[in-house]
């Protein structure tokens, strides 16, 4: 098992998306991160029916922002050793690595999706 402690360099899962961030506290089996780059953009759409399309409310998911603070459950905060990305080129990646994902499926769901990425690419100003 790592030991993870405040000043590491760590990945962390919020909901779908994958991080990685500072931690600054651990507490309770949860580890306060702040966030430096994002791994893996979020997923769009409806977590308690992933991959579905046809539900009541079809949620745009952001990624967390530069320096946002989230609780990860410890078990799944990691330390990184690597470099760490500028937050914002990270960001371009993770949201076309998604839409390249999105675009292969070509179902009702990756639709809808690369329709929320799509405003989210220009609220991002990417």
């Amino acid at each position: 098992m790592n030991t993870i402690e405040p000043g590491m360099k760590v990945t962390a899962l919020y909901k779908t998306g994958k991080y990685i961030g500072e931690a600054e506290q651990v507490k309770n089996g949860k580890v306060l991160v702040s966030i430096l780059a994002v791994l893996k953009h979020p997923k769009q759409g409806d977590l308690h029916n992933p991959n579905q399309a046809d539900v009541p409310f079809f949620h745009q998911r952001k990624a967390l922002a530069f320096q946002e603070k989230t609780w990860s459950p410890e078990h799944t905060v990691k330390p990184y050793e690597e470099q760490v990305p500028d937050y914002y080129e990270s960001l371009k990646m993770s949201l076309e690595e998604m839409q390249k994902e999105l675009e292969q499926k070509g179902d009702d769901w990756s639709t809808r999706s690369l329709s929320e990425l799509s405003g989210l690419k220009k609220e991002y100003h990417l």
